[in-house]
């Protein structure tokens, strides 16, 4: 979940490396640092806390002028965040840098071997031990950075990215994936390496993909990519579509109310080319033949946190249009509890980075039982969409606040996709029928826009209840996982207890948590359509507010029939209940955003978390 930035050209590389990881920092902010080669000499300076801290200490001890040098920002996982456990780490003669994303899982054993051999270890990290096996082995490699990285990532196990620099080798800049994100980007007469192409993306758009146990050598001219045994290694180029800007705040006080008001345009462009001349959807790389999908017997979504709400979603829409079954597992859980999947399975692997490690492990154990996966992903190259045999991106943009916004509703509309995709395939729906609902979908961000209108009055009742101990929500149907999202956001952001309820559930249990005054947020579904499903938590809502609990109650334009047992209502426009998590959920976002500033957070870095979860 660390950011990872390494430059060599002609540029200060300084600059350049911070400007990166304050790109990057939504990935990891416990500690920040970086290293620089100059006149034969490594120097470094590394400071806990976030990134600001360290350009105060650069301010006050600047380092020298310099065109190499790696930057490292942390999310800690070996060893608290202090000083000394700060990236970069260095090897005991002063020579050899190294900053790391990951966790090396043997660890242990190869720290005992250093210190049986007299290595003084400062640090409390996994990192530590690369930067000394790298400048033992530095000697016997002839001093080849790139062949002692490759020697020392054939002992190492666990998921890591590495990038080393070498006080003796001041042209050049090495670094090694496995199972963690790691990318190239190609300039003129200059090269970077990155954890995500946000850190280079004011210099250049074009990148190279790094595969599973691949080691790469930038030079200023040059980008050598092997794999770990020192064979030629093949790799993908691609062009990032979007600019600097993008990542920018673009005038808004955070990214998160940025990305907020994004949303419209994100929904909108990730259904853009969706539809073929002749009328048919169509998907970015589908790699599964139509007939892999006729065969398959059953679906199992794996995601995790937010994805994973996406993924309920998901089980609705595809049981609703192409009535086969569907699972929606937790990926953290899936592999460790033996489940039944096999070459009739399709895998649905949701990820907004890609980078996910608990959804990689899931979908690589599925494959190996023979199952088909089909990626929904926002980041071109990454792991995920590469290891899978379709995928659908989103188009949400960067994604730079830890708590998703647009990648969930971009989720939201790839799911739908993906489920009308396989019920055109497997002739579940008339065509008349899908475009009917196509048609639904292109209405959504409007009505999404529509929605950001009632900010405001989410931002008065966030002020009005931050003083609450806990909030509840409660749905039904496509309303559930609603509910649990806006938890989610709650508890990211505003540090509370909150909790998502299926409405239904209530009586058995969570109903002894009502009290005087306690917030309960309920999703109504619209009345059309499903009455039943409406009464039923109209009822819920009365149940709620009998036990003196406050009601705020969300609900479509024209529901008259939850005006006498709302305390506080907000509209939403009308919708087809299966597309409404589209709408229902943004209002949830602005209110925990605005809980968070109203208690005095960090919204686009709350504590202990980061953007991407890249160890598992």
């Amino acid at each position: 979940m660390c950011g990872i930035v390494g430059y060599v050209g002609e540029k200060q590389a300084l600059q350049v490396v911070v400007d990166g990881l304050r790109r990057l920092e939504y990935r990891g902010y416990d500690s920040a640092g970086v290293a620089v080669v100059s006149e034969g000499e490594l120097d470094t300076r590394k400071k806990a806390g976030k990134l600001a801290n360290l350009e105060s200490l650069l301010g006050s001890d600047p380092l020298p002028q310099s065109t190499i040098g790696i930057g490292h920002t942390r999310w800690a996982t070996h060893g608290g965040p202090t000083d000394l456990n700060a990236h970069p780490h260095v090897s005991e003669d002063g020579k050899v840098a190294v900053i790391h994303n990951g966790i090396i899982e043997n660890f242990a054993e190869l720290r005992a071997e250093l210190m049986a051999a007299g290595v003084h270890l400062s640090s409390e990290t996994d990192t530590e031990v690369v930067a000394h096996l790298l400048a033992a082995t530095l000697p016997a490699v002839d001093g080849d950075l790139a062949e002692a990285m490759r020697t020392v990532c054939r002992r190492l196990s666990g998921a890591f990215t590495l990038v080393a620099v070498d006080a003796d080798q001041p042209d050049v800049v090495v670094g090694a994936r496995r199972n963690s994100p790691l990318v190239v980007g190609r300039g003129e007469g200059e090269n970077f390496l990155a954890s995500d192409v946000a850190a280079f993306i004011a210099h250049t758009r074009f990148a190279i993909e790094l595969g599973q146990d691949q080691v790469v050598e930038l030079r200023r001219e040059s980008v050598t990519v092997t794999d770990f045994d020192g064979g030629p290694a093949d790799v993908t180029e691609f062009e990032v579509t979007w600019d600097a800007s993008a990542a920018e705040k673009g005038g808004y006080d955070t990214f998160m109310a940025k990305e907020i008001a994004e949303q419209p345009k994100a929904v909108s462009d990730t259904m853009l080319g969706r539809i073929g001349v002749d009328g048919q959807l169509k998907l970015d790389e589908m790699r599964l033949a139509e007939n892999d999908l006729r065969e398959i017997d059953k679906v199992v979504v794996v995601a995790c946190g937010t994805a994973y709400h996406a993924g309920m979603v998901a089980k609705y829409a595809l049981e609703h249009w192409v009535r086969i079954p569907c699972e929606v597992e937790l990926a953290s859980e899936f592999r460790y509890r033996d489940p039944v999947v096999g070459p009739g399975t399709l895998i649905i692997a949701i990820s907004q980075s890609g980078e996910t490690m608990d959804t990689i492990m899931a979908l690589r154990y599925a494959r190996e039982q023979g199952s088909k996966v089909l990626a929904i992903c926002n980041t071109q190259g990454s792991t995920i969409p590469r290891e899978s045999d379709a995928v659908l991106y989103t188009h949400a943009g960067p994604e730079v606040a830890v708590a998703s916004t647009k990648a969930f509703l971009t989720q939201l509309v790839a799911c739908y996709l993906v489920a009308l995709y396989v019920a055109q395939v497997r002739g579940n729906k008339y065509g008349d029928e899908i475009a009917m609902i196509v048609r639904e979908l292109q209405a959504m961000p409007q009505k999404v826009d529509l929605v950001l209108d009632t900010s405001e009055e989410m931002k008065e009742l966030a002020e009005e209840l931050k003083d609450a101990r806990s909030v509840l929500f409660i749905g039904r149907h496509v309303g559930f996982p609603v509910a649990l999202e806006g938890a989610l956001k709650l508890k990211e952001l505003a540090y509370m207890h909150a909790e998502g309820f299926a409405a239904g559930e209530l009586k058995h249990g969570p109903i002894a948590l009502l009290e005087d005054g306690l917030p309960v947020i309920c999703i109504v579904p619209s009345p059309a359509g499903r009455s039943v499903l409406h009464e039923k938590i109209v009822s819920n809502i009365q149940e709620v507010r009998a036990r003196g609990a406050r009601t705020i109650v969300i609900a479509e334009e024209g529901d008259e029939s939850v005006v006498p047992y709302a305390d506080h209502l907000v509209r939403i426009p009308a919708c087809p209940t299966l597309l409404q998590p589209l709408v229902a959920t943004v209002p949830l976002q602005v209110f925990a955003a605005a809980m968070a500033a109203a208690k005095g957070h960090d919204v686009d870095q709350p504590r202990n978390l980061a953007k991407s979860v890249t160890v598992e």
